[in-house]
């Protein structure tokens, strides 16, 4: 193993895509610790970490660039929620669907209206987070030493500020994504969540009766034991596969004979990854930054008492958006009809089955069920937070949204790097003719 992780320094190529990933996850990481000129960051990390509800979620997802009230502070979440409108346009909007279907001129329009999606959404949560800051419900007029000069110009500068740092991630993410390894946009939310790891850990021990606190020690080694079951079973969902056998028909080319080999398709239980719950806590957070436009009101009391993460409301919400992406997703990346196509062209068939329009809805309905299935398990590890919470009131960061951002991106990124060293004949992550494989699944 130890040999085969040195393979990466022999790689060119792979070892300056790590490096230029590093760098960059580094200064992202340097900007988290920049705070929006005016304020005074101590006096807000301390009312931030009391705000609870989407302030704590808002903060995961940001890497603590909330609680500094830094430069990052709104994150990647302006950006993703700008793919996620976008996406649903291109099923509805027959203009944008044409564009996705133009090869990299269309993708490329796309992107464009993606990041001016950005800079607007950003905008409007900067103006939400400016007025939360100043409204008093949290900060503002009962802690006046937290901003240096309350008004107009702290706005102005907050929303600018914040909006720059917004773009500047996601032009980071996008840099990643062409120069780097792994997805820029998960790899940003990924460094974040494990750079607060550490503190969780320290905050859960200190809890302990050991270092003075009310969690018993049994309580502790159950919670241990309920990561360790977590980390486990999200791997052995994300490698799980679902593996169609595909044959391809004998043809006679000149004097050669081609095809005839057995094979298979191989369909993930979770195809679209992370993606779900990211885009789920992204919508869900976004209420709530446009109520503090107007603090005090009855829509953020509203929004604030019903839609606060762990409510009812909250959690089927929750739940709901979440299984939506999951076959949202899978549709965009994933088209039966195209494989079927590709497979009837090159003589590929599925024992059983006729191969065209049939086969087409043969893997269509295996996939929507072993979707349900990865959708399912991904609603069970992000809800299991909320049984923390209230069964041993730890911190919510173990388990569930974090954990399973954490080890999915790991995985996928994981797997490209190994997919560097098999190209360039190296061994994989797994030995001598070992790769990262899929586990087989039945459905």
């Amino acid at each position: 193993m130890a040999s085969n992780i040195a393979n990466i320094g022999k790689v060119a190529e792979l070892r300056s895509r790590l490096l230029f990933t590093l760098l960059i996850l580094a200064l992202y990481r340097i900007g988290v610790f920049i705070a929006v000129p005016g304020v005074s960051r101590d006096v807000i990390a301390d009312r931030m970490a009391d705000g609870g509800g989407f302030l704590g979620l808002f903060s995961m997802f940001s890497g603590g660039a909330l609680e500094q009230f830094s430069v990052f502070a709104l994150g990647v979440m302006p950006y993703i929620s700008s793919s996620i409108i976008i996406q649903l346009l291109t099923v509805v909007v027959p203009a944008l669907d044409r564009l996705k279907k133009e090869g990299d001129a269309g993708q490329k329009k796309i992107n464009q209206y993606t990041r001016y999606g950005t800079v607007l959404l950003a905008v409007i949560q900067a103006l939400g987070l400016s007025a939360f800051i100043q409204g008093g419900t949290t900060l503002g007029s009962s802690n006046p030493e937290a901003l240096l000069q309350p008004g107009f110009w702290f706005t102005f500068i907050t929303v600018v500020t914040l909006t720059t740092g917004s773009v500047l991630l996601m032009w980071m993410g996008e840099q990643i994504q062409d120069r780097g390894v792994g997805n820029g946009t998960s790899l940003i939310i990924f460094a974040g969540i494990v750079a607060s790891m550490p503190a969780s850990i320290v905050q859960t021990i200190s809890m302990s009766e050991v270092a003075g606190g009310e969690l018993q020690t049994p309580t502790l080694i159950i919670i241990g034991a309920i990561i360790v079951g977590v980390i486990g079973a999200i791997v052995f969902f994300e490698r799980g596969q679902r593996r169609i056998p595909v044959r391809y028909a004998k043809k006679v080319v000149g004097q050669r004979m081609y095809g005839g080999q057995n094979t298979y398709l191989p369909l993930k239980i979770n195809t679209a990854g992370v993606i779900p719950p990211i885009f789920a806590s992204s919508l869900l957070m976004f209420p709530n930054m446009i109520a503090g436009i107007f603090p005090g009101t009855a829509v953020q009391d509203w929004l604030n008492t019903n839609l606060g993460m762990g409510t009812i409301l909250y959690n089927v919400l929750y739940v709901a958006l979440i299984i939506f992406f999951c076959f949202f997703y899978t549709a965009v990346v994933f088209n039966p009809v195209d494989v079927a196509d590709n497979m009837k062209k090159f003589g590929g068939f599925i024992p059983g089955i006729r191969a065209g329009k049939k086969t087409a809805e043969y893997i269509d309905r295996v996939l929507s069920r072993i979707t349900m299935g990865g959708a399912i398990y991904i609603s069970a590890v992000c809800v299991l937070p909320v049984f923390l919470q209230t069964e041993f009131n730890v911190p919510f960061a173990f388990g569930g949204t974090g954990l399973l951002i954490v080890v999915g991106v790991a995985l996928d990124t994981v797997q490209q790097i190994e997919s560097h060293l098999i190209t360039h004949n190296y061994e994989g992550f797994g030995g001598p003719g070992q790769k990262i494989r899929g586990r087989r699944a039945r459905g």
